[in-house]
This record gives C-alpha cells, structure tokens and sequence, in this order.
C-alpha cells in the first residue's frame, strides 16, 4: 500500500486534482481508497431513515449495507476525531494507494496543492513530509522548493511521477504514529 496526502487551503483544488487521479491511476490497474478529512460536522444520513433511527437511540455504530456499498457511521465523543493512521487501518486491505485529503499535521508523505496568487504561507519550507508542490504557478513559488514542483493542471504528469517515486509513499502500518 502506497499513501499519500494532499495538503493545501480551502479552494487549492486538493478535491479536483484527487477526482482526476483516481481514474488515471485505475486505468494503471492500481486500487485506490481515498480518506477526506471534514473540516465541519457532517452527516450522509437521513432523519428518519432507520439508520438515522438508530443513532438517535444511542448505537455507536451503524454499519448500512446493500449489495452494492456499504457504510459505517460511527459517533465519536467530543475531542476524539479518528487520526489518518486509525481510517487507513479501517481500509480494506490489499489496496494500491490509498489518497488523503486534509490530515495535514500528520506523519504522512505529501504533496501541497497551492494556487496562483495565494499569499497565504506554504508548509513546504518547513514540512519535511512535503515530498512535491502540485501548483499552477511555479515561478511564484517563494522560497522555490528543494522538491519537485509538479503541473496541477497535468494529472496525468503527477500520476506518472507518483508510479515513478512510489516507495516514498510506501506505507508500513507498524511504522504509524498514533
């Protein structure tokens, strides 16, 4: 398994560039899983459908499930947000990469997504899991990064960078930090 996260500010285009990833690296024969961390509450469940119903009544857990998809919700107590590490050890195993939106202050290798004209301060300068700068202005890069800088408009560059420099994404889970 090969990991992978994406950091940059709201509106960098951290989604888009994961959304036109996925069917490049699948059509390589890769798996992927993807993991987006919610910045705000959230809920993909309906009021008064049963699976609402029943975390209204208290179950931690409520696993829905059809023949086609399945889907956990699970309620934490205040102040006990799942890390990156815990989801990734929640997926299914035998996955090729696995992409990670958000979870910036994690031990994860990186790729920063910055856009044109963001005054707002990078993390590759001082982030050393930031192992390249997906950007659409490369020459506004200040400091210009040790790293590689990549297209963010070219995915398809990116995603053959990352087949090319795949074990720096190699994800060994008794090397996770909790």
């Amino acid at each position: 398994m090969k990991v992978v996260g994406f950091a940059g500010y709201s509106g960098a285009g951290k989604t888009t560039l994961i959304e036109r990833l996925i069917p490049l690296l699948k059509a390589r024969g890769e798996t992927v899983s993807v993991i987006k961390h919610a910045h705000h509450g959230f809920d993909i469940d309906q009021p008064g459908k049963d699976s609402w119903r029943h975390r209204q009544a208290g179950a931690q857990e409520v696993i829905v499930a059809s023949s086609h998809r399945l889907a956990l919700l699970r309620e934490y107590p205040a102040g006990q947000a799942p890390t990156a590490h815990g989801l990734i050890a929640e997926l299914r195993r035998g996955v090729d990469w696995v992409l990670v939106e958000g979870f910036k202050h994690e031990d994860l290798p990186r790729i920063e997504v910055r856009r044109a004209g963001d005054a707002r301060p990078a993390r590759y300068p001082a982030d050393p899991q930031v192992r390249a700068v997906a950007t659409d202005a490369p020459r506004g890069l200040q400091p210009p990064p040790a790293c590689p800088v990549l297209d963010l408009d070219d995915p398809a560059a990116l995603a053959r960078w990352l087949a090319d420099n795949a074990a720096l994404f190699a994800y060994r889970p008794d090397d996770a930090r909790p």
